[in-house]
């Protein structure tokens, strides 16, 4: 889910064969051997070339984050399969239209699937994939499948806010606790939603305070995010955007002499550990991936809806330092490996909402349909969600 900067580079691209042509040269070349019902099962499986496979991200891959940990996934594919795919990657892709531009030119170069990993790229995803029909693309954290050849997938981030919000209650000591949010939509809001209520259930009289920053990746914006909670008394700090700027904030006030933790968002951000970064929520795409790429390559593939979390490994939760104490670091622990097991659901009642209506009842699980359309805070937040 992430718009970006608009500066793109890309790698190992090949010009030649449309799309569709190079399907229709595949299946000459392999004629009634192929034998495919559904013009997708074998695509890759008596091939000559290799399955190509591109990836598009809205921010720079840089060495930590969103875009660093789709890539880390494209690296993954590569060393999983070898020389039987080829990937081709672009980084720094704003939505729209530049969106667009790199997906058809990924596609008439040869590309086999497409993965959009930003929820900016949703709309262009679906323009694209309408143009190339022999060409299956997959949408990170959307909900539009306007076409046969449209996947969406999306991780479980929630099941890691409930853990770090669980070690934030337990944490702070001015009761004060932020988060800084990148853009109103439901992913982000059932992340706020998550994190302060299992920082609540372990203490009562804490506060949270959301600064909205309208960026996946903006590193003054996060800066001044952070160092503003931090004078606000906010002792321990969450994000939603991508970059360590919020990391190197906190560094200078414990410098400076003010007690901050701080949380890694998308990948580990160990360089800040053992203090403020304290613990991560870490995106593991790399399941995903291998599964996908491999299922295109053996003829099982079929476009679908995809959510996994941390029963998939898809959400991982990075080392819990030793400025956490040893029991609250085996609370989270269990806390992990119940939601791993299938035996807690983050979102289970009774949770009321922050207008004082009942959202769950006592016991009551939230689907995932409410979960992808939650458009409110629960009780106990102040503020509004911003248009």
């Amino acid at each position: 889910m992430r718009p970006s900067p608009a500066s793109a580079r890309g790698r190992r691209t090949r010009t030649g064969f449309t799309g569709n042509m190079r399907m229709n040269f595949r299946l000459a070349l392999k004629g009634a051997a192929l034998a495919v019902a559904t013009g997708l099962a074998g695509i890759a499986s008596a091939q000559d070339e290799p399955l190509k496979v591109g990836f598009i991200y809205c921010c720079p891959i840089g060495d930590l984050g969103w875009s660093y940990q789709h890539d880390v996934g494209r690296q993954a594919i590569e060393e999983e399969y070898g020389d039987r795919v080829e990937t081709i990657f672009q980084e720094s892709v704003s939505e729209g239209a530049d969106a667009e531009r790199v997906m058809t030119q990924m596609a008439l170069s040869g590309a086999d699937i497409i993965f959009a990993t930003s929820f900016g790229f949703m709309d262009a995803t679906n323009n694209v994939a309408a143009r190339f029909p022999d060409v299956q693309f997959e949408h990170a954290t959307g909900y539009k499948r306007e076409h046969p050849n449209v996947t969406t997938y999306n991780s479980r981030f929630y099941e890691g806010r409930a853990v770090v919000g669980h070690i934030a209650g337990k944490m702070t000591e001015t009761n004060k606790i932020g988060y800084i949010a990148s853009y109103p939509i439901p992913e982000v809001i059932m992340g706020i939603n998550s994190f302060f209520l299992h920082a609540q259930k372990v203490n009562p009289d804490v506060e949270l305070t959301v600064v909205w920053v309208y960026s996946w990746f903006d590193p003054a914006k996060e800066a001044d995010a952070a160092r503003a909670m931090i004078e606000q008394g906010v002792d321990v700090i969450t994000q939603h955007t991508d970059s360590t700027a919020p990391q190197a904030a906190a560094e200078e006030a414990i410098a400076a002499g003010t007690r901050v933790f701080t949380f890694g968002q998308a990948s580990d951000m160990l360089p800040y550990a053992p203090a403020p970064r304290i613990a991560s929520i870490i995106d593991n795409w790399n399941p995903y991936y291998i599964k996908r790429v491999g299922q295109l390559l053996d003829g099982t593939y079929e476009s679908m809806e995809s959510w996994g979390g941390m029963p998939e490994g898809e959400v991982v939760i990075g080392e819990i330092t030793d400025e956490v104490p040893a029991d609250i670091k085996a609370e989270a622990e269990a806390m992990i490996a119940a939601i791993t097991a299938g035996e807690y659901h983050p979102f289970t009642g009774p949770i009321m909402k922050q207008d004082g209506s009942v959202f769950l009842a006592e016991g009551e699980v939230a689907t995932d349909e409410q979960l992808l359309t939650m458009n409110f805070y629960i009780e106990g937040i102040d503020g509004d969600i911003p248009n």
